[in-house]
Formats: structure tokens, sequence, C-alpha cells
């Protein structure tokens, strides 16, 4: 997650959506998998941002006010949760969408990548996995998000494949509760382990990319790993063992000294 989190003001799936590491039916002639986490890697957006939007565009002006007014002032704690676990900070971050209803999610998430999403995606990302697409890689996002704000994010990219979180609804309101298992650090290896079963692939020929030393078990376990604009701490991982670091910043995939 990037750390300038602080908000601002301010496409329908047909296929089946997927439950957290449970990928839709692939194509069983492709054999070669390309994973692409998300935030700080294909787009500067994050889960913050994008939950900001639906905190300013609830149906009631108190409420939309009193939620973004906490998120705003929750920013430090957000950011000390990140740094210590990604795990935890998904899990705690998540309970903010307690008593939204899913449908109503749902149909804004068109407008949220149009509105908040779309700007923020790097230049490179597109040419990035329509250049795997080519290569004969199928492209998967993987991604602690949630699945209905990720949804036009799969449409725009034609990802074959979504791996993401789903929040818990009862009679269709949030509880803040996520689904399990959560994706996150570990448990994207589990989902990409079980895609490949499925695909009949192999994690040593896919590929993985990500911006986040949180996403380290997730490059360890493929056999085409790359850094895209890490921190620091992935930097240095990737420094170590000679990983390739991309900018999409740019416009095409440069690597960096």
């Amino acid at each position: 997650m990037p750390t300038d989190i602080i908000p601002t003001s301010l496409p329908a799936v047909s296929r089946p959506r997927p439950k957290p590491g449970t990928p839709t039916t692939m194509n069983p002639a492709a054999h070669r998998i390309a994973f692409y986490d998300f935030d700080g890697t294909l787009s500067s957006s994050n889960v913050v941002s994008r939950y900001a939007f639906y905190a300013r565009h609830l149906p009631s002006r108190l409420r939309a006010a009193s939620k973004f007014t906490k998120l705003v002032l929750s920013v430090p704690l957000y950011l000390g949760l990140d740094f210590y676990s990604r795990r935890a900070f998904n899990r705690y971050f998540y309970r903010q969408y307690r008593g939204m209803r899913r449908e109503w999610l749902r149909e804004l998430s068109t407008l949220l990548f149009e509105k908040i999403v779309r700007p923020t995606l790097y230049p490179g990302a597109r040419s990035l996995v329509e250049g795997d697409r080519k290569a004969g890689f199928r492209p998967v996002v993987i991604s602690g998000g949630l699945d209905f704000a990720l949804e036009p994010v799969v449409r725009y990219f034609g990802f074959g494949e979504m791996i993401s979180n789903r929040l818990v609804f009862e009679n269709g309101v949030a509880t803040g509760e996520v689904e399990v298992p959560l994706v996150a650090e570990a448990e994207k290896v589990s989902a990409m382990q079980k895609l490949c079963r499925g695909a009949g692939a192999r994690l040593s020929e896919a590929k993985a990319y990500s911006d986040s030393a949180s996403d380290v078990p997730m490059l360890e376990a493929v056999g085409m790993p790359a850094a895209v604009h890490p921190d620091r701490r992935l930097r240095r991982v990737a420094r170590e063992r000679d990983w390739p670091v991309l900018d999409l910043k740019r416009g095409n995939r440069v690597h960096q000294d």
C-alpha cells in the first residue's frame, strides 16, 4: 500500500465471481500463468482510496461525513498496521465496510473505476499484461483488494481470473468480516498453487509481479519473479536475488539500476 494514502475528495463479469483463492475456470490450453499484484504494481491506487470513494458516496450525508472523518483520523494507525502485517491491516481495515449493502457496492464499482482507479493506472501496465499474454501466459490478478471493486479492473485488462478478498454479507449487508482464507502474504501462494493445480500449470514456469515486500513469498514461489517500483525492503531483496526491477510509470518496462 503506498504511503500517501490520505484520501482525496471527491462491468459486470459474466463468469461466476470467484471466492478467495478459488479462481474461475481456466482455458486448459493455457499452461503458463502470470500473476499480477494490483495496488502499487499496476496502479497507484489502494484499498484506502477505494474505500474513501464509497464512504463519500453513502446515501446519508451525515454517515458519509462521519466515516470519511474517521478514515482521515485513522491514517497513522493504518500505516502502522500495514507496515507490521498486511494480513492484520486488511482484517482491521475492512471492518469499515460494516453496514454497507452488497448491491450498492457493486452498482458503484464502475463509477469507482472511472473516477478513482483508471486515472491511477500506470502507463506501462496494460502493455505489460498484453506482452505476457502474447508470450503465451494466462494473466491473473491476485490482490488483497475486494472483489466488487476489482471487477472493472478484470474487464479492463482482460484478466482470465481474479483472486481477491470478499466481504461476508448477511441479508445483503456487510458484517465487517472477510471470508476465509484472507488473501495476503503466504495465503497468496496457497491460492496460486491451487490455481496451477487446476490448470495443469507449474509455479516454476509462472511469472509474478509485485511492488511490496509483503509479497516476497508470492515472488519466491514462481520461476520468473519481478519487482515493480519496489518498496525499500523489496528492492533490497530483488538486488540480493538478482530479480528484474521494472518501472511502469514511464510507459514501458524499463529496468532500473
